[in-house]
């Protein structure tokens, strides 16, 4: 087991009379994304402020690489690298300028601040736009910026908070692969999105949040497996096979002028061997088969009457 860069139990803070996290727990192995999901006022944002040290919790206990949130807040920030929904990157310095800065205030040498700012310049392909006032960037290179800045500190953990929010699907798709990139190289990401399509592409293990609690947790295939509906997508050579099938199975749906079927399954390794073989011991041939699962917006749907908040642009 991989030991683990974020853990919680218990944590829970109210605004007001407002309850807005409830008794959370989360443990998030090294080297892994870790992603947070949750209707727009759920708490997610305010689980990151408080792991990054930027409110405290009103009860319960949480560690960051190694450090408690309470009791070392200063060990913690030294640890993490936080973007947050809105870019901290400023608008009248240079792409250069900005990660200088952000190097001098973690008091850095100069000649290091040189070297981390010339690598991550060409890392996220913003060399070129080096020494250009950042107010002409697009929106992709403004986050692709932002993120660099967070890593002029070289973070073991950071925390990506709506990271993508607004970017055009070339940008976001750029995005994810500098955060798999950060992850191949030992980095643990934390992230909170509403575009599902990103979670599911990202994340070793997804919790879902509503009303300030975890309603389900697990890998992106496990939670899809929660949710009713999923179904293997049987074709076959000719009718005869079909109805033959059809006969052998009883519970699917045809399709007479695909010759194919849906037959009832969670997809698991286990329910396709005893499909296949039931169809095996009656000598049905098949020609395609497909598993076909519930995806992300079913399971947000299912666990929190929501849909997604935020759909991503059709490519």
């Amino acid at each position: 087991m991989k030991p683990t860069a974020i853990g919680a139990t218990g944590l829970r803070k109210k605004f007001s009379d407002h309850v807005v996290l409830d008794g959370v727990d989360l443990r998030v192995p090294e080297g892994t994304v870790f992603s947070l999901l949750g209707p727009n006022g759920a708490g997610k944002t305010t689980a990151v402020r408080i792991l990054s040290t930027l409110i405290s919790a009103d009860g319960g206990t949480a560690t960051v690489a190694g450090h408690d949130v309470a009791t070392n807040p200063d060990g913690v920030r030294a640890a993490i690298g936080v973007t947050g929904q809105f870019s901290a990157v400023d608008k009248l310095l240079t792409g250069e300028e900005n990660l200088r800065l952000m190097g001098e205030l973690y008091r850095l040498p100069k000649d290091e601040i040189t070297r981390r700012a010339t690598t991550l310049l060409t890392r996220f392909d913003l060399g070129d736009a080096a020494r250009t006032l950042t107010a002409t960037y697009s929106g992709g290179m403004t986050r692709r910026l932002d993120l660099a800045m967070t890593l002029v500190g070289e973070p073991r953990v950071i925390f990506l908070d709506e990271p993508t929010i607004g970017l055009d699907p070339r940008s976001r798709r750029g995005m994810w692969e500098i955060v798999e990139e950060l992850v191949a190289g030992g980095v643990t990401v934390f992230l909170t999105t509403q575009y599902l399509e990103e979670a599911d592409r990202l994340s070793d293990r997804i919790a879902v949040l509503d009303h300030g609690r975890i309603v389900a947790e697990g890998t992106p295939a496990e939670l899809k497996q929660r949710i009713p509906g999923g179904h293997v997508r049987l074709r076959f050579p000719d009718v005869h096979e079909l109805e033959s099938a059809l006969r052998v199975l009883g519970n699917a749906t045809p399709d007479v002028d695909a010759l194919a079927m849906a037959v009832p399954n969670d997809g698991s390794r286990r329910a396709l061997k005893e499909l296949l073989d039931r169809l095996d011991d009656a000598s049905i041939e098949v020609a395609a088969l497909s598993v076909h699962t519930p995806d992300l917006d079913d399971v947000f749907f299912a666990l929190t009457g929501h849909t997604s908040e935020q759909k991503a642009p059709l490519s």
